[in-house]
């Protein structure tokens, strides 16, 4: 200072230093003093000390940065390099886990004794040396290191490399974890990531569905598939989860194939299923009755038409027709053999008075009846009594021709009267004709006649 005034020889230049030392006498120290940005003046040390900006300020640094105090600022430093040290630090000067504030800021620093401050000792801000992961461009600021992007990062083959603020990490792709250092491949379907089939593959997986089933969009789960809207049966279809079933029409049946339908022969399955016979239709079956008869209101029996009674006969009007099951005949009229005479129009007479009468039957009575052809047996198909009685008179019924087959047999059921059993099923078509003879005898007059029933038997061909 008193080098500077040295050029002043003047009155009025030691008047105006004398009044400017006046007045740096009168100002009061600790309430002039003046300080850079970043600093404060603290009247008990009488100079100007940091101010602490990371505690006095809201919210200094934002989002995961962390604030950090220097001499005359701070800087905003993010959370996962707070402890990691600066470029060029020492292993002592990060033993406490924060960087040095120091470094690139000057100490504080006292004003002058004239209370001014020292324009020697200007306030440095944000010179320091950028921190690990940063570095320093030309304007002076910190730019973020792409280590991955410059391929200075450690990440192992198996890992990816991304970038962070001041550094980066080693991670692993989707579908792979981080096992001791090393990315291994998620098996998805061990954890059933898919609703059905599942498919593991590096990194990812893939999912399918079982047959009757199609991939949502999600391509994780499954629906229903409903194959009936395509018509895949040739008659009925009922869906089904995850499938479907043909069903067919009655008188059909289900086809090796699953899907079309093919006839089902009902005939096939009973023999019994049609009295007669049986005819396949499609989709169902009839029942035919052979010439003679016509199939009854169940539709599968066979009822005997009678010929006689509708007229379709060829009988003429001397004759007389006789139905029997499955047919008819024309019986002629009755014709009386020698020595037997007509006394109706069925039944022939010997006269007791005719010597050609002599041990021949007295009469002859003419019967027709039908009979079924195997019919059950044993069966009681016809009976014969004695119309006339005299006293002290009995009978004896027998068969006295046509039985060579030995099919019948006649049981007494009274003294008076007898009954034709069918011993033996009789096979037709076939007309048997018996000669049944009841024989009185009478021993108080010394009597013994006979009368004679001749049967004829129509067997039908069939059992109904």
């Amino acid at each position: 200072m008193i080098s500077v005034l040295r050029g002043f020889g003047s009155s009025a230049s030691s008047r105006m230093l004398a009044a400017l030392l006046f007045l740096l006498l009168c100002i009061h120290p600790g309430h002039a003093q003046t300080c850079t940005e970043g600093f404060a003046y603290d009247n008990r040390a009488r100079q100007c000390i940091d101010v602490d900006e990371c505690r006095t300020l809201r919210d200094a640094c934002r989002g995961d940065m962390r604030c950090v105090n220097q001499n005359g600022g701070y800087l905003c430093i993010p959370r996962t390099l707070y402890n990691q040290p600066y470029r060029g630090q020492t292993q002592e000067q990060t033993e406490t886990g924060y960087p040095d504030t120091s470094v690139g800021f000057t100490d504080t620093f006292r004003p002058d004794s004239a209370g001014a401050v020292a324009p020697s000792y200007p306030i440095v801000r944000n010179t320091a040396p950028c921190i690990l992961g940063y570095t320093l461009a030309d304007d002076g600021s910190c730019n973020d290191i792409d280590e991955c992007e410059t391929n200075s990062h450690h990440c192992n083959p198996t890992q990816v490399c991304i970038n962070t603020a001041g550094g980066y990490t080693c991670s692993c792709t989707e579908g792979y974890w981080l096992v001791g250092g090393q990315c291994y491949d998620i098996d998805e379907c061990r954890y059933g990531y898919c609703e059905q089939l599942c498919a593991n593959i590096p990194g990812s997986y893939s999912c399918s569905c079982n047959p009757g089933f199609l991939l949502n969009p999600d391509s994780r789960t499954c629906q229903d598939v409903d194959e009936c809207e395509e018509e895949p049966c040739s008659h009925g279809c009922l869906n089904s989860y995850g499938s479907f079933m043909c069903n067919c029409d009655e008188g059909f049946e289900l086809a090796s194939d699953g899907t079309s339908c093919i006839d089902l022969d009902e005939c096939s399955f009973s023999e019994f299923l049609c009295q007669h016979r049986c005819v396949n239709t499609p989709g169902s079956f009839s029942c035919l009755c052979p010439p003679g008869y016509y199939v009854y209101e169940d539709e599968r029996s066979c009822e005997d038409i009678n010929e006689c009674d509708t007229g379709n006969n060829t009988c003429t009007t001397a004759q007389v027709c006789f139905n029997f099951q499955g047919g008819y005949t024309c019986l002629n009229p009755l014709q009386c053999h020698l020595p037997y005479i007509e006394v109706s129009d069925n039944q022939c007479m010997c006269s007791a008075e005719n010597p050609a009468c002599r041990d021949k039957p007295f009469t002859i009575l003419y019967r027709h009846m039908d009979l079924s052809s195997g019919r059950s047996v044993p069966a009681d198909i016809f009976q014969m009594q004695a119309t006339t009685r005299y006293p002290g008179a009995f009978y004896i019924f027998q068969i006295k021709s046509g039985n060579d087959g030995r099919e019948f047999y006649m049981r007494q059921t009274s003294n008076v009267s007898a009954t034709l059993v069918l011993s033996r099923p009789v096979k037709g078509p076939k007309e048997i004709v018996l000669d049944l003879e009841m024989v009185t005898v009478n021993n108080v007059i010394n009597f013994r006649g006979s009368s004679i029933i001749r049967l004829t038997i129509f067997v039908s061909e069939h059992p109904f």
